[in-house]
């Protein structure tokens, strides 16, 4: 069997022995290497070539951001996934935009933990429930203030219909002229607009209308420059 390699980089020993230890417990999990440093963490990495690697968030002695940066621009391949726990929401969206692809926290189940690794190593994108919906606020915030609306958009599946009604709504269309424009009832277009405030973590149609917009903007800028 194939078994799923993982680098762990954690500077508490106590963690990193037995972090290790459970990993290499799993049949189909071997922890390759482990670093309490950063000093040879890509050597180790270019040689062993890990499918996944564990970095704690609150290393002392360096930047976890770092690290993952690094990670991700030396090695696009090798899946990060943070632990902590209980991470700042704009912590998060930082490693969220660094390309981290799971969390975990530092109080979850083995069966939680193991499973974590196993779904990103599938590039399934992992969040602990507790954190989705003010990482997902975050990050729409993060998104819209970096101008990088397209991040959001490929991350959140709204539907044809979804899009539409956003549409309209920025153009500042009430729910009976979306009603009216679509041909459909006022009460599936009030349901549209939930489910799509929901994807998207916000609150208000205004909210709805400026993500449009910024979104909009986005898209021009890159049109203008290319």
């Amino acid at each position: 069997m194939s078994k799923i390699r993982v680098l762990l980089i954690e500077d508490n020993r106590l963690l990193r022995e037995g972090i290790t230890s459970m990993l290499n417990d799993e049949l189909d999990i071997k922890a390759v290497a482990s670093s309490g440093t950063n000093g040879d963490t890509f050597q180790v990495a270019e040689k062993l070539k890990p499918h996944v690697a564990l970095v704690d968030l609150g290393l002392k002695n360096f930047s976890s951001l770092r690290i993952v940066e690094q990670i991700r621009k030396k090695f696009p391949k090798i899946h990060i996934i943070v632990m902590d726990i209980i991470p700042a929401n704009p912590e998060v969206a930082e490693y969220v935009n660094a390309g981290v692809s799971g969390f975990i926290l530092k109080d979850a189940t083995l069966e939680d933990f193991l499973q974590t690794i196993r779904s990103v190593h599938k590039g399934m994108k992992v969040l602990p429930p507790t954190m989705t919906t003010s990482l997902f606020a975050q990050v729409v915030d993060y998104a819209v203030k970096k101008g990088k609306i397209d991040l959001v958009v490929k991350a959140v599946r709204l539907t044809k219909r979804e899009q539409e009604i956003i549409k309209l709504i920025s153009e500042g269309g009430s729910n009976k002229d979306i009603s009216r424009e679509l041909n459909i009832a006022v009460h599936t277009v009030k349901s549209h607009v939930h489910n799509t405030l929901e994807k998207l973590a916000l609150q208000t149609r205004l909210q709805l209308a400026n993500f449009v917009h910024s979104k909009q903007a986005s898209e021009e800028a890159l049109s203008s420059s290319a």
